[in-house]
């Protein structure tokens, strides 16, 4: 275990494993390039220690260029042009092969090609330590890989975590707080309500429902408050961004909390992205989305003896508590398949007594907290 700046790291990938990736990229190249001398482009600055490695490790002829990939405002409609910061050499028609030390979103790659290409290139091709799958949503070819790893944030070898961490010769992952943190969804009438104030209670866990956290910053009168009356008075939705920094104030409330019901949010996947990144930033994430599910007409008797009591005008109302049910479903078709893909979405029968529930739910919950 090590720590750097605020955040503590784990040990993830042994020196040993490093090298006999090195040692494979290394193999592939000089049967690939025998007789070719190929420029070596290695990107800083993350690429200088597995550069060196490959480099040293090549048998034939070749020149080596390192090079930052930088950007600036241009005069043309394009807006942002990308270029090659310590480029000095032609390279055209040269053979170049391109070292990274880590390839996720592809992002930078998408520069590169453009360039390369911009300078004429022959050809090239890209080698690449450690490669996220998970991450990569582009199409340009990736010709060496030395390990695909899962999307965890990694230091190490290279890789820093604000300016530390890259002379360290193992590769260390993020460690995640062990906190337990839910979204907990379930149709109107389903009981919703009920189960999040037990489950609060028997985890030790911190109920953050968006409604309540809405009319306590509009009653309060604090700056996001303010922000998102100002949307609401004109009657426009609030924006994502205001949303989801009432609800970080709210986990900054609860430094010691041993995780989070999340009730209310996220509606949309946008949202779900935006909360993943919140509890990134706190060195968590969310560890399921639990629905309760319920069918419609035992849903609409509950809601209609509800409306006897309740004095709510939507609980008495058949047609009012349909289209409810309907929206619910429309706005949990989308997460579902968002967690699903997560293998953290757990549908949970919401039909039987309050205490049936909650050892259903429960059930889940400590399968979660055992791995």
């Amino acid at each position: 275990m090590i720590q750097l700046n605020d955040l503590k790291f784990e040990l993830f990938i042994s020196e040993d494993r490093i090298t006999s990736a090195i040692e494979k990229i290394s193999l592939q190249l000089n049967r690939d390039y025998e007789g070719i001398t190929p420029v070596f482009l290695g990107i800083l600055n993350g690429a200088f220690m597995v550069a060196s490695e490959v480099i040293k490790r090549f048998e034939g002829n070749c020149e080596v260029a390192f090079v930052k990939l930088g950007s600036y405002e241009g005069t043309t409609t394009t807006g942002n042009v990308e270029t090659l910061l310590g480029l000095n050499q032609s390279l055209i028609g040269r053979e170049v092969i391109v070292i990274e030390d880590i390839v996720d979103t592809g992002h930078t790659l998408t520069a590169i090609d453009k360039i390369l290409k911009n300078h004429g290139v022959s050809g090239y091709r890209v080698v690449t330590l450690f490669f996220k799958p998970e991450a990569y949503k582009k199409k340009l070819k990736i010709d060496y890989v030395g390990m695909e790893i899962p999307n965890d944030f990694i230091v190490g070898y290279g890789l820093d975590y604000n300016g530390l961490g890259r002379n360290l010769s193992q590769i260390y992952k993020l460690k995640k707080e062990n906190m337990t943190n839910l979204v907990l969804f379930g149709p109107p009438g389903a009981g919703k309500g009920t189960q999040a104030s037990v489950l609060k209670d028997k985890y030790e866990l911190i109920h953050i429902s968006t409604g309540d956290v809405f009319r306590y910053n509009i009653k309060n009168e604090t700056e996001l408050g303010k922000n998102a009356k100002s949307y609401m008075d004109k009657g426009q939705l609030v924006p994502d961004d205001v949303t989801i920094k009432m609800l970080g104030a709210e986990v900054d409330k609860n430094p010691d909390a041993k995780g989070f019901i999340f009730d209310g949010f996220p509606r949309t996947a946008a949202q779900a992205e935006a909360l993943s990144i919140l509890l990134a930033e706190k060195n968590t994430e969310v560890s399921a989305m639990i629905a309760l599910e319920v069918d419609d007409e035992i849903l609409v008797e509950r809601l209609l003896e509800r409306g006897k009591t309740s004095g709510r005008k939507d609980d008495a109302d058949e047609s009012i508590i349909r289209n409810r049910i309907r929206v619910y479903y429309e706005e949990t078709a989308i997460l579902k398949q968002y967690y699903l893909k997560q293998d953290k979405y757990f549908g949970v029968d919401g039909v039987g007594s309050i205490d049936d529930i909650t050892q259903r739910i429960s059930k889940v919950i400590d399968s979660i907290q055992a791995e």
